[in-house]
């Protein structure tokens, strides 16, 4: 059995539930502003994925297709990481959460692929609870840039040049990233349980 119904309060589906509530009626504007059109994008494919990876045990998220090494679990984790060093140390030059007791405490950032090797070892209600924690953080640091200069904002970033690319670029990045992993997830949810869909279900 992959789909988890358990309704304890260890369970990741009320955090999921919750997730999908609150974003399951996002879909971006046919008009509006710059701003309103980014990030309605993201949550829109934020959402797609919580709901394509939400609600499984251990097997559904370990489970993999073919030759790939990719999981939901990985994908959870890898996700939640670059929320926190996009909006952390690419924005702001901020620490991505590596302290005692913080999300990445325990970051092997020397392995290029830890998150998706460590993933395994990690609980269903922990990678939830990882990307959960991780959007939350995203959300409020992008509001706070967003504040303080708009999508032209440069971030810390910069590359050989030193040029600094704005916050509209890194958005761009991040919803790259997002629809490359939500189609990802697509195939393995369908895998799992047969679960389908573009978008969650609304109500």
């Amino acid at each position: 059995m992959t789909t988890s119904h358990d309704t304890s309060t260890d369970s990741p589906e009320p955090a999921e539930s919750a997730t999908s509530a609150a974003l399951a009626s996002v879909e971006p504007p046919l008009a509006g502003t710059e701003v309103e059109h980014l990030v309605a994008s993201l949550e829109r494919l934020r959402a797609t994925f919580r709901w394509k990876a939400g609600g499984l045990d251990a097997d559904g998220l370990a489970l993999r297709i073919g030759a790939s090494s990719l999981t939901l679990g990985n994908l959870l984790k890898h996700l939640a990481l670059v929320e926190d060093v996009s909006f952390a140390w690419k924005l702001a030059g901020r620490s991505p959460g590596t302290g005692p007791g913080e999300a990445w405490a325990e970051a092997d950032f020397e392995a290029g692929d830890w998150e998706f090797t460590s993933a395994a070892q990690d609980t269903p209600e922990q990678l939830y609870a990882l990307w959960d924690g991780a959007v939350r953080r995203s959300r409020e640091r992008l509001r706070d840039a967003l504040a303080q200069g708009g999508l032209d904002l440069p971030t810390h970033q910069q590359d050989g040049d030193g040029h600094h690319p704005s916050l509209r670029r890194l958005l761009f990045d991040l919803l790259e990233e997002y629809g490359r992993h939500t189609g990802h997830a697509d195939l393995l949810r369908e895998a799992v349980d047969g679960v389908v869909g573009e978008d969650p279900p609304q109500g």
